[in-house]
């Protein structure tokens, strides 16, 4: 057994590290205290690479593993929960659908584009009355005459109304099937009548990305636009979140680095009676229980990747990684703000974007419970 990463996984990490030191941190605060969405970061991310990871080179991608993009999304997440939503979204819930259960038509229409960085797509999922419960899904798409007649909306859909967001993968009622509802997912464009976009503000957190309500007025599509099969949406969309986990788990473990490194580097700086904090066992050990965290929440996130990769199943290690992750981000977070004090509560310093970026993961792509209860079911429950 090989702990150690290969060279290109070195390399990527070193790459993504540099241009988060380097472009993203500078901006960082101004960004999420504006709450400005950035195109031009965006674009940049692009520009290295970094959207279609792990596509193939057909569609624009990199050829690259899970492995890969998911130490991206955690590089990114040590400076900037913002960009790396951006990134993790874009990745998961944008691409992923259409690479997965797209036609070949269908990939080589959007995937090109949408590994560039000045494009991007989003997952239409969440209702205001469906979250958890997926299946309390009201949006309807009617087929009429060859035609996707689409009525409902969205909220909380991230990548979903900034200029560069070319359109959402959307999960509709498709019918009644055996008295349940038939779900299916249709893929619709921007600019399509009746389909409007509209930014969230005031957000807690990723106050510099992109979060949309959609709605949609006799939203009028050809059929084509289906996105596998009709009735497959539920299957679309759970795959979906499976891989999409990682990212939100990535996330959670770049969070945790990030603000457990701003806590070192504070308690060593930081005299109280005569020394540096970092001298008190009290400091010292919540440091060690704060690395000991990171470091079990990477070792379960990077085999999570390693099965998927391997194209075993991974439901269980995904929701597993996610949890542990996302919560272990919290307590990290927390304890790097108690370690900076009164000064952790000053948005001067970062740690204090960081305790706020932190809350999402454990409600996002599946809160904790959710996690909880895929588990359950997973181990025999």
């Amino acid at each position: 057994m090989n702990f150690d990463l290969s060279e290109e996984h070195n390399m990527i990490r070193e790459t993504v590290r540099h241009f988060a030191e380097r472009e993203v941190k500078p901006l960082a605060q101004e960004l999420d205290e504006k709450a400005i969405f950035s195109p031009e970061l965006t674009k940049r991310m692009g520009e290295l690479g970094l959207f279609g990871m792990y596509l193939p080179e057909k569609y624009g991608g990199q050829g690259l593993d899970t492995l890969a993009y998911i130490i991206a999304v955690e590089e990114l997440a040590r400076v900037d929960g913002s960009q790396a939503a951006t990134l993790a979204a874009h990745n998961s819930l944008g691409i992923g659908p259409i690479y997965y259960y797209g036609t070949e038509a269908q990939k080589m229409q959007h995937l090109p584009q949408l590994c560039t960085g000045e494009a991007l797509w989003s997952f239409g999922l969440t209702e205001p009355e469906a979250g958890s419960d997926s299946r309390g899904t009201k949006t309807t798409a009617e087929l009429i005459n060859d035609r996707w007649v689409i009525n409902g909306s969205k909220i909380f859909i991230t990548n979903g109304a900034s200029d560069i967001s070319l359109g959402c993968t959307v999960q509709a009622v498709t019918g009644i099937v055996e008295g349940r509802k038939q779900f299916s997912t249709i893929l619709v464009e921007k600019d399509t009548p009746g389909f409007v976009r509209r930014a969230m503000h005031n957000k807690m957190m990723w106050r510099a990305s992109d979060t949309a309500e959609l709605f949609f007025d006799n939203v009028n599509v050809p059929y084509a636009n289906l996105l596998g099969e009709i009735g497959q949406g539920s299957k679309i969309m759970l795959s979906t979140l499976d891989s999409g986990r990682l990212s939100i788990g990535a996330m959670g473990l770049g969070a945790a680095q990030g603000a457990f490194e701003l806590a070192l580097a504070y308690a060593k700086e930081r005299k109280q009676f005569g020394q540096a904090i970092a001298k008190f066992q009290s400091i010292s050990f919540r440091l060690a229980d704060m690395a000991l965290k990171i470091e079990l929440a990477r070792n379960l996130l990077y085999k999570a990747c390693w099965l998927k990769d391997q194209q075993r199943p991974f439901t269980k290690e995904a929701a597993m990684a996610k949890l542990y992750c996302s919560e272990m981000a919290k307590e990290v977070v927390d304890a790097a703000v108690q370690i900076h004090g009164g000064y952790g509560l000053m948005k001067d310093y970062p740690v204090e974007r960081f305790y706020r970026d932190q809350r999402l993961l454990q409600i996002g792509e599946g809160t904790s419970e959710i996690q909880r209860i895929v588990i359950a079911r997973q181990i025999g429950c």
